[in-house]
Parts: C-alpha cells; sequence; structure tokens
C-alpha cells in the first residue's frame, strides 16, 4: 500500500474509533468528524495524499456511499480539495489559526528560555532591510537574468553522465572550500575573462555573495569595528554588516566611483574594511574609473584596510569596456574579490565563489566547517564541466544579448507618455533599471506604491531602501531581464496605468 495511504489511513483508523465511542450516529458523520480533528489537530499535514474512497471504505468495513459522503463534506468546507487524476488532498488554506490545535501558543514567559544573544537579536532587529519578497513573479524582479534561455538540456546531460558515473566514495564527505577541479575551473575562467591571477588554494566555494560577506565579516570583524560601504548600496550588504554588529560609516558615491575624499576624513575611525561594487555599483550603475580604483588601493595600504570587490554583473557591465578589477591592480594581497554563478545562470543554483588573501584563507575553512561544511558536489563537478566545455562563455554572450534587445523594449515602452518616473540611466550595463519619480514623494508613499504593484503582480525593490541614513532618493529598481518581450510591454503598460 502507498505509504501516504497508510500514514493518513492509520490516523484517520485511531480518530474514527474515538469518535465512534462518543457519538455512535450516522457512520458518515462519524468519519467527518474524525478527519475534520485530524486535520484540525494537524496530525494529517497539509496538502497530504488522502487514500482513495474505496481504499478507505475497504479499510474501515464501510460502504464507499458513505466515504463519498463524508468527502462531499470535507469538500465543502474546503478541508479537502481534489484534482482529476490527482485524487483527495488535506487543504489547511481556509482554516484559522484559532481553529489548528496543533499550534502552539505564541505567548511566553521568557524568563523560563535562555535569552537569545546579543548578534542573535542584531540580525533578527536588521532582517528587515533584506529584500526578501515572497513572489514568484519575474516582473520586474530585480537580481534574474534571462532564465528563460538558461541551457536545460546542457545542464541536465552533465548531471546526468555525474550520476551514471558517480563512485560511492564522491558520496562521502567534500572539502569544506570546494573541491580542486572547479576552483581551478574558475582561476582560469578569471584570468582569460578578468585578467586575475590567483592560486587557487586562495578560491572559496560558497552558496552566494551573501554568505561570503557573512564568512568574511565573521573572520575580520569585532563588534564595534568600523567599516566603510557605498551609499546607496545593496539592502543585504547594509544587512549584514549592521547585524554583525559594526559601525557603518557611507560614502556617497560620485561619477568616478566612491568618494576618497570623504573616506581620507573618515581615516581617524580606522575603517577595516571597504565594500564596493566597481564594476557596476549597485544600484546606479557607476563604473568606477581606473584613478580612483588605484587612488582607493592606496588609500587601504595606508590605513591597512581591506577591500572587499563585489564584481557585480561584470560580465554585462565589462562587455562594452573592460577595465582591470581591483584584484588584479592590488600588489599588497588586501582585496577579497567576490562573485557570483546565481545572477549568470539562475539563482536556485546557489552557487558563487571568493578569493581572500593568504592570511585569511584558514580562518575562512574554519568559519565553513563550523556551519555548512561544504555545497554538494555534484553541483560543482557540472559547473566545472559547464566551464570546461565552454559553455558558460557561450551562455554570457547569449544572456547579453538577450538582456539588451529586453533592455531597448523596456525603454521604448516605459517612456511613452509616463510623465511621473525617470529612467536614471538609458545605456544598458546591467540586468536592472532604476526609475526616480520626477516629483518629490516620501519614503512611506514610495513603499505604499510598491506593495499596490505587488497587489497587480509587478515586482519592484525599493531605491529609497539601498541609503544608509538621509538623504534619501525616492524611485523604483526593476529587474527587465528575465521578462519575455510580449509580458514586458503588457506589465509596464499595467505600471504606468498604476503611476
Amino acid at each position: 500500500m502507498n505509504t501516504n495511504f497508510k500514514f493518513a489511513i492509520d490516523k484517520i483508523k485511531e480518530e474514527y474509533s474515538n469518535q465512534l465511542l462518543i457519538t455512535p450516529i450516522n457512520k458518515y458523520i462519524v468519519l467527518y468528524r474524525a478527519i475534520k480533528n485530524g486535520i484540525l489537530n494537524k496530525d494529517l499535514p497539509h496538502e497530504w495524499l488522502l487514500p482513495s474512497t474505496r481504499v478507505l471504505s475497504e479499510e474501515l468495513i464501510l460502504s464507499r456511499t458513505t466515504v463519498n459522503k463524508t468527502y462531499e463534506l470535507l469538500k465543502l468546507e474546503k478541508l479537502i480539495i481534489s484534482k482529476a487524476g490527482s485524487g483527495y488532498r488535506v487543504h489547511y488554506e481556509n482554516l484559522l489559526e484559532s481553529d489548528c490545535k496543533g499550534n502552539k501558543t505564541t505567548s511566553f514567559d521568557e524568563s523560563l528560555y535562555p535569552k537569545i544573544t546579543e548578534k542573535g537579536l542584531s540580525f533578527l532587529k536588521n532582517i528587515s532591510l533584506i529584500n526578501r519578497l515572497p513572489n514568484n513573479n519575474l516582473a520586474f524582479r530585480p537580481g534574474l537574468p534571462p532564465i528563460d534561455v538558461f541551457p536545460v538540456n546542457q545542464w541536465k546531460k552533465l548531471l546526468n553522465a555525474y550520476w551514471r558515473h558517480v563512485k560511492s566514495s564522491g558520496l562521502s564527505y567534500s572539502q569544506t572550500t570546494g573541491i580542486t577541479e572547479l576552483k581551478k575551473s574558475i582561476c582560469n575562467y578569471l584570468n582569460i575573462n578578468r585578467n586575475i591571477k590567483c592560486n587557487y588554494e586562495q578560491v572559496i566555494i560558497v552558496s552566494g555573495s551573501l554568505q561570503s560577506l557573512y564568512l568574511i565579516t565573521n573572520a575580520v570583524i569585532d563588534k564595534g569595528d568600523y567599516v566603510i560601504l557605498e551609499n546607496p548600496t545593496f539592502p543585504n550588504v547594509h544587512s549584514i554588516f549592521k547585524s554583525i554588529q559594526s559601525n557603518i560609516l557611507p560614502v556617497t558615491i560620485d561619477d568616478e566611483g566612491i568618494d576618497i575624499k570623504k573616506m581620507n576624513s573618515l581615516a581617524s575611525f580606522k575603517p577595516k574594511i571597504v565594500h564596493t561594487t566597481p564594476s557596476n555599483h549597485y544600484p546606479l550603475g557607476v563604473k568606477m574609473s581606473l584613478d580612483r580604483r588605484k587612488e582607493l588601493l592606496e588609500w587601504a595600504s595606508i590605513n591597512k584596510a581591506l577591500i572587499i570587490e563585489n564584481d557585480y554583473e561584470n560580465e554585462i557591465a565589462n562587455s562594452m569596456s573592460n577595465l582591470p578589477s581591483i584584484y588584479t591592480l592590488d600588489t599588497e594581497d588586501r582585496t577579497i574579490y567576490m562573485g557570483t554563478f546565481n545572477r549568470l545562470l539562475h539563482p536556485s543554483i546557489r552557487l558563487g565563489y571568493m578569493i581572500v588573501p593568504k592570511y585569511l584563507a584558514k580562518a575562512v575553512e574554519a568559519l565553513q566547517e563550523h556551519s555548512h561544511r561544504f555545497i554538494a558536489p555534484s553541483i560543482q563537478v557540472v559547473m566545472n564541466q559547464f566551464i570546461e566545455r565552454n559553455y558558460l562563455f557561450q551562455h554570457i554572450k547569449n544572456i547579453t544579448t538577450v538582456a539588451k534587445e529586453r533592455h531597448l523594449l523596456f525603454i521604448k515602452e516605459f517612456e511613452k507618455n509616463n510623465k511621473t518616473l525617470d529612467i536614471h540611466q538609458k545605456e544598458f550595463c546591467s540586468l536592472h533599471i532604476v526609475a526616480k519619480f520626477k516629483n518629490s514623494i516620501t519614503e512611506k508613499e514610495e513603499i505604499k506604491f510598491i506593495e499596490k504593484l505587488a497587489e497587480h503582480d509587478i515586482v519592484a525593490f525599493s531605491l529609497s531602501k539601498c541609503y544608509i541614513g538621509e538623504p534619501k532618493e525616492q524611485g523604483l529598481i526593476l529587474g527587465f531581464s528575465a521578462v519575455r518581450p510580449n509580458k514586458i510591454v503588457q506589465k509596464v503598460n499595467a505600471l504606468k496605468a498604476l503611476l
């Protein structure tokens, strides 16, 4: 018998026997109450597959008519749902929380439990800074590449080949910082793509940029240490540095990148880290000049600080001109280089990397050992082959072409009769655009409008949320590259109608 059915039948049988003892009336009513109680008590999980009327009637020695009547009553109350060919499933959506006896009370005496640490409370307090929208809509969610052109079949063939040939030893524990083959491939990729020359032992394989930052901050930052962040910046970056209990020194951006004069005035605070996005500043798209990169390295050397070079969307931004990375210009091994495949392939792959200074490598590895241990070897092996077989370079070329076409279409449609928002930068250099409100509005009004868009299945991130402190600019961050052309037209028109 199906294991799902057996679990459900055992639960129903137990409650059915209890109900018979209490109220031995019509059997379909007894069965109805038994299943309903099982759902309300959460003994039967949400979306759990229930046995068919035939199977349940045989198990309980009841007529199928009785079981059919029971299921119809439960369907009327929307406690179960049925779809052709997929049977009956438990359904919690219409249950009030107060109806669910399995819920534990939310009020409790805190003095009876250990206190949450100061750092734990700090992360909890700052979670609202992170951009996390529980929304599956692609229009116009920032941070997505053209995921519809991802070569699924190529990836599937590589993954199938891995499982066909994997040895039992390959299913054991893997190296914490990543498999050697992938680390070497990343070194080769960065050498060709960014003229970065590094030792593969300095490469750390992670799940993404946020994990890189978590590892680095825990290795370098003590409570109260000062760090410099570009202003504006990623809300996620702001959140991680604030949660780690560092003191944040926001520095504005000019036409050449982060303001070095402002940084000089902050030198007395002895900042340990400067976080920057030189290839493609987030969210405004400014590209740091070569002179400014050199000035930043000189500043870091004088002040004995580390630079985190978050090479955000460099593959897109550098398709026109290829400025050397800060890591390439660094002669003192004080630059941490961060990259990710999540924004090139698709976010669900959860695969990124960083190059760390030699003196930090062991500390970062130890932190990894104490947390998630390692990224799944199957994903690493497939990614390695994806690079080796030149699929990655071809994919980057494809997504750049597709994104550029969608960018042009988005700009064209967006500017038609739009009297409310101005596009900040019309040149193609990123997978998102920033649209600023022409007339001054409050931060609350900006948030309210974003919520209104969400009600109409349109996703936008807040520009003001990227700013640390005041003054803030109001606007929308809109990702266009994952949206097919016909949907771009449709959703842009819907957005303008709401404006």
